[in-house]
């Protein structure tokens, strides 16, 4: 069993109850204890949160061209007509505008109406929250954990 899908096997185990509880780990920096990469945890804990509502989720996968990875995206979620790009952050520092840039330029490359919602743990720094405000025609969601 690859990496990916022990991943999603573990939490498609969670039920809401287990969500909290690992999302209480999350912020404790403790998903170590349970043998989660680094990162991991967060990243399939917001993908299976919206799968319980009933959206269609598109797993963690990477994109290659000729033989390269050009892009790993980490996650999708169909809803209600939306196409939206996940990008989360465990971070203990609040996020800067790097990751908004670099979900911008996925965001060129997928049809117009396809949005992107950064997740982050520890918050975004006030340039990044700035810059998210004037991104056209794409249009990026920031989660900063509160």
């Amino acid at each position: 069993m690859s990496a990916e899908e022990d991943n999603r096997h573990r939490i498609n185990k969670l039920d809401y109850d287990g969500l909290l509880e690992l999302w209480g780990l999350i912020e404790a920096g403790q998903t170590g204890t349970l043998d989660w990469e680094e990162g991991k945890a967060f990243e399939y804990l917001i993908l299976r949160a919206f799968e319980l509502e009933k959206a269609e989720v598109r797993w963690p996968f990477s994109v290659d061209m000729q033989g390269s990875v050009v892009e790993q995206i980490d996650g999708i979620i169909y809803s209600d007509g939306l196409s939206v790009i996940v990008e989360s952050k465990d971070l203990t520092d609040r996020v800067n505008i790097e990751p908004i840039a670099k979900l911008r330029n996925q965001l060129l490359r997928r049809p117009s109406g396809s949005i992107g919602i950064i997740f982050s743990k520890s918050g975004f720094t006030e340039p990044a929250r700035m810059l998210a405000q004037y991104l056209a025609p794409q249009t990026i969601l920031l989660w900063g954990g509160d």
